[in-house]
């Protein structure tokens, strides 16, 4: 980037400008949020001498070396501060930067980042002579994921990150915006608020809901897997039924139980699945359920489960199935749940049948199950099958 100087930005209802040294109390008071505290890189816990350096001393440097572009967003006619945006890691030789941006607690709802994000890069193309941006963000945040996404910004994968996030975890989304293809101000964009992409990311960026069935007089929990439930689900996992008709680890040891729950915590992190535990009234685990979302059709999953040995023949499965899959339809937008099983495996078509599944068919082959092809059933649940 070739060197700017500090200026001003008017866009759609905000002002962007330079740091001042009495922005710091406001800065203060907005970096005390957890959503900034668990997303972004701030110190925690974040003091006033953060603040004063960030406003005095670091934004300025990066200005002066341009190594940065960082821009506080506030209101165009009240000048309240709203935002933090701009621009990072830039690279002068390939004429490409980061972005980066956080909302403050009382400003969000009201499409502040997207307007900054897109003011900040049309500066950056048509001022500033950039040839591309990039976004990332920790896999989970779906809140920044949509913002680049309304901005414009091309989702194109995930990386790991250079430095672990809370957990340990280091991976991390990362997309890239190039000239021509920041939507102009009142463009809905590609993530308008009544899109799909709009309707998962409420879902998926908050913790995950407990849903709950009835078999009969008995009450069960559809909750997140925990570490408590480890012990149970080797257990079922080494049962000589769960080794014939699914596709666990054989043999099947406590780390792969472990890695079952890093995998299902990813998996509701990044959106594309919703994995559940099936607890009894006594909060034990009975079962595990999982709604997978087809890459290729974000309206259509399919699912597939376990039940513990102990629990089998009770009726849990297929009121946890009619449980989840009913909330796929009505929460997450599904317009059609597919469920498929070897063939012989019966316990598992009459949970499916019990459910309101309709057995479609038999796919030859169609699955590679330890080693050699297999045929399954297929069957299918549309919204309307529930009613």
């Amino acid at each position: 980037m070739t060197r700017v100087e500090p200026v001003e930005i008017i866009e759609d209802g905000l002002l962007l400008r330079p740091w001042r040294a009495e922005d710091a109390d406001a800065v203060h008071r907005a970096c005390q949020d957890p959503d900034i505290q668990r997303w972004t890189r701030v110190p925690r816990p974040y003091l006033p001498e953060h603040a004063l350096g960030f406003v005095a001393e670091i934004s300025p440097a990066a200005w002066a070396d341009g190594s940065g572009a960082p821009f506080a967003v506030c209101d165009a006619t009240t000048g309240e501060l709203l935002a933090s945006c701009g621009l990072i890691s830039v690279d002068r030789g390939l004429e490409s930067a980061e972005i980066g941006y956080w909302t403050a607690p009382w400003a969000r709802g009201r499409g502040v980042a997207v307007r900054a994000t897109r003011a900040v890069a049309r500066w950056a193309f048509d001022v500033a002579k950039l040839r591309r941006l990039i976004w990332q963000a920790k896999i989970g945040n779906h809140a920044s994921r949509l913002v680049a996404l309304r901005a414009g910004f091309r989702i194109e994968g995930e990386l790991r990150l250079a430095e672990a996030t809370d957990g340990g975890h280091r991976e991390g989304w990362i997309g890239s915006l190039l000239p021509g293809e920041v939507p102009e101000p009142g463009d809905p964009g590609p993530a308008g608020p009544d899109t799909l992409a709009t309707r998962r990311a409420a879902v998926f960026g908050r913790p995950q809901p407990v849903l709950f069935a009835t078999a009969g007089t008995t009450e069960l929990r559809l909750r997140s897997l925990e570490e408590r439930d480890l012990d149970a689900v080797v257990t079922t996992c080494q049962d000589e039924q769960t080794v014939r008709w699914t596709s666990v680890p054989h043999p099947y040891r406590r780390e792969h139980a472990e890695s079952f729950l890093d995998i299902t915590q990813a998996a509701w992190a990044r959106g594309t699945s919703a994995p559940y535990t099936v607890a009894d009234p006594d909060d034990r685990y009975v079962a595990s359920i999982d709604l997978r979302i087809f890459p290729a059709d974000p309206l259509v999953a399919d699912v597939g489960f376990m039940t513990a040995p102990s629990a089998r023949g009770r009726g849990y499965l297929p009121a946890a199935l009619a449980a989840l899959c009913a909330w796929g339809f009505t929460t997450l937008g599904l317009a059609r749940i597919e469920w498929r099983a070897n063939v012989g495996n019966t316990a598992s078509r009459r949970a499916a049948e019990k459910a309101g599944f309709v057995v479609e068919g038999t796919l030859r082959g169609g699955i590679q199950h330890r080693g050699e092809r297999r045929d399954v059933w297929v069957g299918t649940l549309l919204p309307e099958d529930l009613v």
